[in-house]
């Protein structure tokens, strides 16, 4: 066993209240000369969810840390230009009542935000952004072209309609595809395309629009001479069915639709994306999977090609087996925005990118020699830590300069908050690298809070040690508690050393809560994840037992009052442990799978991730056995244990209608069971869902474990 304690003396316990005092830094930029950083501060107030952008000095002579923008806003994926003088970014105003994110500017030495945007232009909503590297435009991804389904009049951005004020549904949706619809944005009405628009404050243009079809587009990155800008689409003739996303490119200042035609410069056996130009331009990085048709086995990995696409891409790190981006799961994250895990380049012959490993998620360098075009060195950990990074951003290397690479991330028990790499020695000399926080902007509010204490424990298992978190009331040493088991998402999640809120929630009112790292969990290398593949509810389950097994042969926990609680794959796996199971008192299933047949079909993705995670299909009957055998529906009338299940009512990754067939059946079969539907919310909104939900959400869980188990 290796343990590490990692709580503090106890203060005030953490209620479910906390959502409303909670802050969360969730995303950064670094200035081109590695002088500064801005970074996101997300807070509530009056029930509201508000974001600013913060200016944070990262070298000496750079200034103070100070707000750049204020007022009743949601800023977010801040960009610092070329030259460091101005920072775009998006924004969503929150008193006029529109969704819209649109195009701002601010200046970073402060000022007033301005839009490059002409006025009385409708205000497009701005997906993704990125600077030309002269500062003079700013390439931006927002809806664009014509209406994929709609019959009727068409809404508008404002939530009106074109013909109806007051009615913002079309006449009808005609579908023809199978992606019509996506979790947390709901109907795919338009695709995002890409446009260019002058950034010279006083000098507002029209945007020029770039791209043009039947596919949408993500990710863009500037070539450094200006004259192309990459960008990450599929446009694969059933795109919908079999999903594969490659990067393409278009001239920068195209006029006609023939000039502007894409070209595909980077693809691979799998999805590519996160596509980022070498500093001279010859070479372009990206994230993605080289192998055909991946399964969840398949670890996604930084890959290099000729910026011309003149020749196939290839893996730096093949034999990493850790997947490149952020696979590990806390809500201080904030979960409200997408990990921006690089790929960074810091000279022409490094790169940088967030890597997952033993549910931690921290930079690493991959070395590339660009005579060759080959890998140049094996792929290192550039610093060690109790660390889940959500956020990379660097400033190259120049002369006489060394890199600044810094990251948005939790440390230990801490919440997310702005740091950089310090490579340690003095003199010249080298010493052990660290992580070095720079602000207190995200983790303030945890002061005077009681929190979590932390040991790790490798606990043996069917398949092999199951690395495992316990969560545990500081004090508390090696007392009998009663205790709950959370399951991560997934399942290729992994739980960090960052206790999430509702962990602390629950360690505060006395329990210990289990966090296995089962097989299947991300970040273990693909043997881990093997087993699991067509077999949810065998040996994932095998490995709940067996952590359970040994922490109650320990001493640590109370066999008679176990509770379990889990979202999503969590859910899942919830709905089949009671089902298979007597050992626990209560369980809590939030937006989990009940029925894996309808499922397939139902969810958002379904059809791409059974295929992926071999789940099977309902093509044949064969496939239908498979998906039946995987259901915990199969199992409802063995089901004993009293059920809370909480459904987000707009959750399109694992809808209501899955959860309300064990509803209904356990009802019929008069169990105890009770359902929570959240309006208007997704499927993470226990992270991401209006404030006033996720404090109910929590107080609900709160209340259902102390009936069950019995208040510690």
């Amino acid at each position: 066993m290796a343990s590490r304690a990692m709580g503090a003396p106890s203060r005030r316990p953490m209620t479910p209240a906390v959502v409303r005092r909670q802050v969360v830094v969730e995303e950064h930029a670094v200035s081109p000369d590695g002088r500064f950083a801005v970074v996101v501060r997300r807070f509530v107030q009056a029930g509201r969810y508000r974001s600013h952008l913060w200016y944070v000095p990262l070298a000496p002579g750079a200034g103070r840390t100070r707000r750049l923008t204020d007022g009743p806003v949601r800023d977010s994926s801040p960009r610092i230009g070329p030259g460091g003088r101005d920072v775009a970014f998006r924004r969503q105003r929150l008193d006029d009542g529109a969704a819209t994110k649109r195009l701002t500017i601010v200046p970073a030495s402060g000022g007033e935000p301005w839009t490059p945007l002409p006025d009385g232009a409708a205000a497009p909503t701005v997906s993704d952004l990125a600077w030309s590297p002269d500062g003079r435009r700013i390439a931006f991804v927002a809806p664009a072209g014509d209406q994929r389904w709609i019959v009727g009049p068409a809404p508008r951005h404002d939530g009106s309609t074109t013909d109806h004020p007051h009615d913002d549904s079309p006449r009808a949706r005609v579908i023809d595809r199978i992606d019509w619809r996506g979790d947390d944005e709901g109907h795919r009405d338009q695709w995002d395309h890409l446009f260019v628009v002058g950034a010279v404050r006083g000098r507002r243009r029209r945007p020029t629009r770039l791209t043009r079809g039947d596919y949408g587009v993500a990710g863009p990155s500037w070539h450094p001479d200006g004259s192309r800008i990459a960008f990450v689409a599929d446009r694969g003739p059933q795109a919908d069915l079999h999903p594969r996303t490659t990067i393409w490119d278009v001239p920068a200042t195209a006029r006609s639709a023939a000039e502007a035609e894409p070209r595909e410069i980077l693809a691979l056996g799998g999805s590519v994306g996160s596509p980022a130009f070498s500093p001279g331009g010859s070479w372009l990085a990206a994230i993605g999977t080289v192998e055909a048709d991946p399964f969840d086995d398949v670890i996604p990995g930084i890959v290099v090609g000729p910026a011309d696409g003149s020749a196939p891409a290839i893996p730096l790190a093949p034999d990493l087996d850790r997947p490149v981006g952020v696979w590990v799961d806390t809500d201080l994250n904030g979960w409200m925005y997408a990990s921006r895990p690089g790929p960074v380049w810091i000279d022409e012959r490094t790169i940088v990118a967030l890597v997952s490993d033993r549910g931690r998620s921290v930079p690493w360098r991959f070395g590339f020699d660009p005579i060759t075009g080959r890998a140049g060195g094996t792929a290192t950990r550039l610093v060690d830590a109790e660390s889940a990074c959500w956020t990379l951003d660097a400033a190259p290397a120049t002369v006489g300069r060394a890199a600044t690479v810094a990251v948005v991330g939790t440390l230990e028990g801490r919440a997310m908050e702005l740091m950089t790499i310090d490579q340690g020695g003095r003199g010249g000399g080298r010493g052990r690298a660290r992580l070095v926080t720079r602000t207190s902007l995200g983790s303030a509010w945890q002061a005077g809070l009681e929190q979590p204490e932390m040991r790790r424990y490798e606990i043996a298992g069917p398949g092999g040690p199951i690395e495992t978190w316990v969560a545990s009331p500081p004090g508390e040493g090696r007392r009998r508690l009663p205790a709950i088991v959370d399951v991560h998402g997934g399942p290729l999640g992994a739980w960090a050393p960052t206790p999430s809120l509702e962990v602390g929630i629950l360690v505060s009112r006395g329990y210990r809560v289990i966090l296995p790292n089962i097989r299947g969990s991300a970040s273990y290398g693909a043997a881990w994840i093997r087993p699991q593949l067509g077999d949810w509810g065998g040996v994932d389950a095998d490995d709940v037992h067996a952590v359970l097994d040994d922490l109650v042969g320990r001493g640590l926990v109370d066999g008679s009052r176990l509770g379990l609680i889990g979202l999503s794959y969590g859910g899942f796996l919830v709905n089949w442990l009671i089902g298979t199971s007597d050992r626990f008192a209560a369980a809590v299933s939030e937006n989990g799978v009940t029925n894996q047949i309808s499922v397939w079909a139902n969810s958002d993705s379904g059809p791409e991730y059974d295929r992926a995670a071999r789940l099977g299909d309902p093509l044949s009957e064969q496939g239908m056995r498979k998906l039946w055998r995987q259901s915990p529906l199969a199992h409802v009338a063995d089901v004993k244990t009293p059920l809370l299940l909480f459904q987000a009512e707009e959750d399109l990754r694992c809808p209501a209608a899955d959860n309300e067939q064990l509803f209904v059946a356990l009802r019929v079969l008069g169990r105890e069971v009770e359902y929570v539907l959240y309006p208007d919310e997704y499927h993470v909104y226990a992270t991401t869902g209006r404030p006033d939900r996720r404090e109910d959400r929590m107080t609900r869980m709160v209340d259902w474990f102390d009936r069950h188990l019995g208040r510690p």
